[in-house]
């Protein structure tokens, strides 16, 4: 980018060439007088030439023309933000590839010419027929966001134009989008892998478009339509295998409680045979004058016989039929 100072002091050394040029036209009517005078001294005949005066109106109109020529609408140029200009030089190498033009404004030479890339980034919506991995035709609508590489603007300009989104990014686009879902399979582009298939299109498209001085910023998969029929018979497949799924689910569940009770009642009646295997007369008896203590302690006690009951224990009048 050039500054301020080298813009204006490129403009000044273009002024002292056309203040040159300019001297030069006008000194045309002088000598050619001198000339005229000369030979009018050696008395030679006067052979029809124009006047001083007239050959210096002539001059001045010549001056005019080439300033206006030169300093005409087509050599002043504002390149806006979001833009970027190359220029073609017809007499002085063709493309100026090693400089990039900038926003702002910009002065050259009338016989040149500028050309001005939008490198803001840029949409472009794409329909297009594809076949699956089995042969069946799928509409896909694809949406790409790209702009060109900032630091490739003259090579984009010479190897495919302004028109680079047609010649360049719609074919590639297409080509990418066939290629990868050509892949897979209806039912996995309608439903488990389409993430994945916006995924490989982006990296491939990304991959080519660098390549060609294009930057790629995302590819994204709007829909993908499938026949009618096909598309009910995934549906109905998607649903069955949820059913079926949600069935699995049931009877694994059933099975875990199946499961959890076996061992329940396993370790119940181990705990009873270890009890049982424990107890013991004097146990009982302990066990036994414990309850008489509670029910002696409690509101709701009746009448207690402490006596020699069956197997020595107190007898609690109404417990007995």
């Amino acid at each position: 980018m050039k500054t301020k100072l080298e813009r204006t002091i490129k403009f000044s050394l273009t002024i002292d060439l056309y203040t040159e040029a300019t001297h030069y036209v006008l000194n045309i009517p002088y000598l050619y007088t001198l000339t005229i005078k000369k030979r009018n001294n050696m008395s030679q005949p006067n052979l029809g030439f124009p006047s001083g005066k007239f050959l210096g109106t002539l001059g001045v109109i010549l001056l005019i023309a080439i300033v206006v020529i030169i300093f005409s609408n087509a050599t002043f140029i504002t390149i806006d933000a979001g833009e970027r200009g190359v220029l073609f030089k017809r007499f002085s190498g063709g493309l100026e590839k090693t400089k990039i033009y900038s926003p702002g404004f910009h002065v050259y030479a009338p016989w040149n010419s500028m050309y001005i890339y939008n490198v803001r980034e840029q949409q472009l919506e794409e329909q297009m027929d594809v076949l699956s991995s089995n042969g069946l035709n799928i509409r896909v609508d694809v949406t790409v966001r790209a702009h060109p590489s900032f630091d490739k603007i003259p090579e984009l300009h010479e190897t495919f134009g302004k028109d680079f989104i047609q010649s360049l990014i719609r074919p590639e686009v297409r080509s990418s989008v066939r290629k990868i879902i050509g892949r897979f399979t209806p039912e996995e582009l309608y439903s488990t892998r389409r993430e994945e298939v916006q995924t490989l299109i982006q990296k491939d498209l990304e991959s080519t478009l660098s390549k060609n001085f294009v930057t790629l910023r995302a590819a994204l998969i709007r829909e993908i339509s499938l026949p009618e029929k096909v598309r009910t018979a995934i549906e109905e497949k998607i649903q069955a295998e949820q059913l079926s799924l949600k069935f699995e689910y049931i009877l694994d569940q059933e099975k875990q409680e199946s499961e959890r009770k076996i061992i329940e009642a396993k370790a119940k009646a181990e705990s009873n045979q270890i009890l049982t295997a424990s107890l013991s007369d004097k146990i009982l008896k302990d066990k036994g004058i414990e309850a008489t203590l509670k029910l002696a302690n409690s509101p709701n006690s009746k009448i207690i016989i402490i006596g020699s009951g069956k197997d020595g224990l107190p007898l609690i009048l109404g417990n007995q039929n």
